[in-house]
Formats: C-alpha cells, structure tokens, sequence
C-alpha cells in the first residue's frame, strides 16, 4: 500500500464510492499485508509507505534466482523506483523476462527500475566530487541512488588534493549545492578540504582504493572521521548507496 492508494482510497470514501467497513477492513490489513515471506527473505512492502521509497536490494550474496523473485515482487507491488545494488550482469539479465523495463549500470553495478515521474529540483542540488577516477564506481553509485530518489545531482570527478587546483574550477558548483558527497581513498584528506569551503552539508565517502597501509580504505575512513572541518559527516567504506540516501533525506528536509 503506497501513500498514493492510500489517498485514492480516501477519496473514493469520501465520495461514497467505497464503504465504510471496506476502508477499515483494508487499513486493518495494510500492517499483516505488508512483509511477504517467500522463504529465503522477506520483504518489507510498507516501507515505501514509511520511508517515500521501496525496500533497496542487496544483491551481492544472492542466487540470480533470488534476487529475479526479490526484484519481481518490488516492482509489482510498488508504484516507485526500484535499486538492487552490487549486481552484475548476468543476474541483470537474469531477471529481464520477470522485469523487462529493469536497467543495468555498468559502472556502479546496479539494477533499477525508474519508473516514476519527479520533478527534481535544481535549486536543491545534490553534488558529488570524486578524488580521482578510480572511485568512479562507488561515486556512481551515490549519484544514481540519489538521482532515482528524485534529486538534480550533478558531479565532478577527479579533482583530488594532488592537484588542488582541479577541484577549485568547480568552487561555482560548490557554492551553488545544498548537499555535498566527497568521495575518496587513498588518504581520504580532500572531504576536509571540501568540509573547509563550504557551509552546507558534506557528506564523506571512504572508498577502498589506494596502497597497501590505505587498508582497503581505513586510512581514508579514519581520515574523515577525524576531520577538522566542522559539518563533515562520515559513512562507510565504499557505500556509495548509504550517501546517496543519506543526501536524499537530508534534501527533503531542508526546505
């Protein structure tokens, strides 16, 4: 049960066309209805109703065959757009029979279903900078997220402190975004650097590139963890998703 349905049913009651004791036998059931148990998962229905978007799929982990039953049930008992993250191809055409409106990105390895229209405001920009090119596909895994929950995002990618200058030619976008992804490994330092020249929302995105004392992108975490720019918050390593939603939510309530 979607918040539009919800609505719809509302006024359908108001205007006599359902009765009373059918709108309060739905709602009773909306709660019972909504977690679909098919064995190896369940799947929370009413979240899109909670949250303004459908349960996200985790995909890495999982037979083809589950993620196809998964991805198949989202899209039919949902009006949203759908995301299964960290997939490949071959579960992606996998499940193109039971969904064949789904998409594949190459880049950050994702499934999606965008299907909804949204009208994605410029004045309420999401930007995403990535210190270099090798963390495109985690950058591109926040911008997509955002993107599907209804954002304007643009980016900017390789404009790291190695060479500082690069990420100066973007200060025009930066002073123009209401939320802000840095996305970086090695030693993560450009998420204080963008921290220290704006006054809006930074969120910073460790990712696992780099040399082996980056361990696999602690450096960079603990890197932006401590840094000295105030307003930085931190998620984890390589969770290009968890901004992106993180972003989304932090624009909705923002004006």
């Amino acid at each position: 049960m979607t918040e539009e349905k919800i609505l719809k049913l509302l006024h359908e009651y108001k205007s006599g066309a359902v009765a009373e004791n059918d709108v309060l036998n739905l709602l009773k059931n909306i709660s019972l209805s909504s977690v679909e148990n098919l064995g190896f998962a369940s799947i929370d229905h009413a979240r899109e109703l909670r949250q303004g978007f459908p349960e996200v799929v985790y995909a890495a982990g999982k037979t083809k065959e589950q993620l196809c039953a998964i991805f198949k049930s989202l899209y039919e008992r949902s009006t949203g757009n759908l995301i299964a993250t960290r997939a490949d191809s071959e579960k992606y055409q996998f499940l193109l029979d039971a969904v064949p409106t789904a998409k594949f990105d190459e880049i950050s390895k994702m499934i999606y279903v965008d299907r909804k229209q949204i009208e994605r405001r410029a004045d309420k920009k999401i930007l995403i900078l990535s210190a270099g090119t090798s963390d495109m596909p985690v950058a591109e895994e926040a911008r997509l997220t955002a993107y599907l929950w209804g954002n304007y995002v643009e980016t900017a990618y390789d404009c790291g402190v190695a060479g500082i200058h690069r990420l100066f030619a973007h200060m025009d976008e930066i002073k123009a975004a209401n939320v802000i992804i840095v996305v970086a490994g090695m030693e993560g330092a450009l998420a204080s650097v963008v921290g220290g020249l704006t006054d809006k929302p930074v969120i910073a995105l460790p990712t696992s590139i780099g040399y082996g004392a980056a361990f696999n992108g602690i450096a960079a975490l603990l890197a932006m963890l401590n840094s000295c720019a105030a307003g930085v918050s931190v998620v984890n390593i390589d969770n290009g998703f968890g901004a992106g939603v993180l972003a989304s939510k932090i624009n909705r309530i923002s004006g």
